[in-house]
């Protein structure tokens, strides 16, 4: 009689508890160690043989029962909880959802690309160099001896460190020209090969001058090159990144490791020479991109190619002054103050 009426008032009792704290004290106080069940089957001792296995088993299905109901009774307040939490915490999907940022290549990533790209299409490879160089390739297998005049054209940013003649010959390297010498030490002609990289300058920042920048230079080696052959790579490259109705023109400039050496224009997208206040030309006309020549014999020479066998001819252009002409960029300092206002218009 006392496990029938424990059973009954304990699974009544059950029936009115809504939480698992609740929950888990009925646990103990019922069916635990020392619990009220567990009490009562302990009194079987003083049974006889054949009351003991009744009231045994009526005990055992008295525990069978409540732990049925302790189951049944935590996964219905578990359940219960869980539709509380979806009622307050519903997720209207009709909403439309919240837009996610899209990343976006910076501008000077973006020109490099398509610079790379219009060469590599023209059979042209990718090298890279070293930022911080020797002044043995940044300038002396340059044609750019020590106390050269020429050195005054790149302002050198040198790095801290004296060699025991007393001399500082490393530095950050002032162009990606050093590439050409170190190419041509390691391989043999024919050599098609564009270097795109960082630049350092040791000068004061304006709306044209930036005292780090990028810069692609370009070397073409090989047997019976001629200026055409520059001529015809760069006139191309300009189509492909311009337009294919543009024009070229060149001019003869002075670079040292090149003889001759020029510079190339084409002509302006933007007016195509008949506004006098065109921004972009300032109304000439033509629009300066990059500068350009036949390498020097001297180079050839300094790194073991034959001059009387080959001729090449190298290149060089800023990849932030394309992007400036492309979209009207009036201040290169724009590409590296990281306004977030510029930057998310590429």
């Amino acid at each position: 009689q006392s496990i029938e009426d424990l059973t009954q008032n304990a699974l009544q009792e059950l029936s009115q508890i809504d939480n698992p704290d609740e929950l888990e004290q009925w646990r103990v106080r019922i069916l635990g160690r020392r619990g009220e069940l567990t009490g009562i089957l302990r009194g079987l001792a003083q049974l006889d043989l054949e009351e003991r296995r009744q009231v045994g088993a009526l005990g055992n299905q008295a525990k069978a029962a409540l732990e049925e109901g302790l189951e049944k009774r935590g996964r219905d307040i578990s359940e219960a909880r869980l539709a509380q939490v979806a009622d307050l915490e519903r997720i209207d999907v009709t909403l439309p959802g919240r837009p996610v940022a899209t990343g976006r290549l910076h501008p000077t990533t973006q020109v490099l690309r398509e610079i790379t790209d219009a060469f590599v299409a023209m059979g042209f490879s990718i090298v890279e160099g070293p930022e911080v160089e020797w002044d043995h390739y940044n300038f002396e297998m340059l044609n750019i001896p020590q106390g050269h005049p020429a050195r005054d054209m790149w302002n050198t940013l040198w790095v801290d460190y004296v060699n025991e003649e007393g001399q500082r010959p490393m530095l950050l390297r002032t162009h990606t020209s050093p590439m050409q010498a170190r190419v041509m030490e390691s391989v043999q002609p024919p050599v098609r090969v564009i270097v795109p990289g960082k630049c350092y300058r040791y000068e004061a920042t304006d709306a044209t001058h930036e005292w780090h920048f990028y810069q692609v230079e370009g070397l073409a080696v090989d047997e019976g090159i001629t200026f055409a052959d520059l001529k015809g790579t760069l006139y191309e490259f300009a189509r492909r990144l311009f337009g294919t109705e543009r024009k070229v023109r060149f001019r003869c400039d002075y670079f040292p490791f090149v003889e001759p050496g020029v510079d190339m224009s084409i002509d302006c997208f933007s007016c195509e020479g008949n506004d006098s206040s065109c921004r972009i030309c300032r109304g000439s006309g033509w629009i300066e991109i990059m500068g350009a020549g036949m390498v020097h014999p001297r180079v050839l020479a300094g790194v073991g190619y034959d001059p009387e066998k080959y001729t090449g001819f190298a290149f060089g252009l800023g990849p932030e002054r394309i992007a400036m002409l492309k979209y009207g960029i009036d201040d290169i300092r724009h590409f590296y103050s990281n306004d977030l206002r510029f930057l998310r218009q590429f």
